[in-house]
């Protein structure tokens, strides 16, 4: 085999886990219910691969002949978030979650954060990305404070208007809470999230960097380059 493509579509779920209502996604089919809410999926390529053969989808009917294996898997490691699930497509099955901050996060983490970058933060708390910025927005370029938020993945996001923070210094920033968020924090991603607008009209821009925790044993893409062949990878 010359070549290997992985292509992961984030979020793209057929069907609940056994373990889904521990983490409020119990009868989750995000796959199906988008089906059934366009009246039906028109993806023939997919289907001729055999996309119909991994659940019943409308729209998409199974192909007994299909060129292409399809199919479910389950999830070994504990969690739910996307490093989680990357790590695991590439043979890192974790025993631990991720941790989340419900609450925000503590002093020992928002104190060290704020002495190395030199500014104070607005926010900390879980919050939708797109809400808090019109929120803090304003008072986010009147500061200069960072905006820090989470969800309930773990992850520790920074938004900085890109006129009011340069993209370098929040890049900086983002590497340097990676740096702080380590041992019983180590959270699974460190994400820049800059935009721009005005008061009450901001945007997201496409400059989001994502920095994730590292695994701490080999996976099928360190044995790959250790076997003298290159691996690639494009994505947040």
């Amino acid at each position: 085999m010359p070549r290997a493509c992985v292509i992961v579509l984030d979020a793209v779920g057929a069907g609940a886990l056994p373990d889904a209502a521990a983490y409020g996604d119990e009868g989750s089919d995000t796959l199906g219910n988008v089906a059934r809410a366009v009246g039906g999926l028109d993806l023939p390529n997919m289907e001729a691969l055999g996309l119909g053969n991994v659940e019943p989808l409308e729209g998409c009917p199974p192909q007994p002949g299909a060129p292409a294996i399809a199919g479910r898997l389950i999830e070994r490691s504990k969690g739910k978030d996307t490093t989680t699930g990357h790590w695991e497509l590439m043979g890192v099955v974790t025993s631990q979650a991720f941790p989340t901050y419900q609450h925000g996060f503590p002093h020992d983490v928002i104190d060290p954060f704020m002495h190395k970058t030199g500014r104070g933060v607005l926010g900390n708390r879980p919050a939708s990305g797109t809400e808090i910025i019109q929120e803090l927005g304003e008072e986010h370029q009147r500061t200069g404070k960072w905006i820090v938020y989470t969800s309930a993945d773990s992850v520790f996001q920074i938004a900085a208007h890109e006129e009011t923070i340069p993209l370098d210094e929040l890049y900086e920033a983002c590497r340097s809470a990676r740096e702080l968020l380590t041992g019983k924090h180590a959270v699974g991603r460190v994400i820049a999230r800059p935009f721009t607008g005005e008061p009450g009209n901001y945007v997201r821009t496409p400059n989001r960097h994502d920095y994730s925790l590292e695994p701490r044993r080999p996976n099928y893409l360190s044995l790959v380059r250790e076997n003298g062949l290159k691996v690639h990878g494009v994505g947040k």
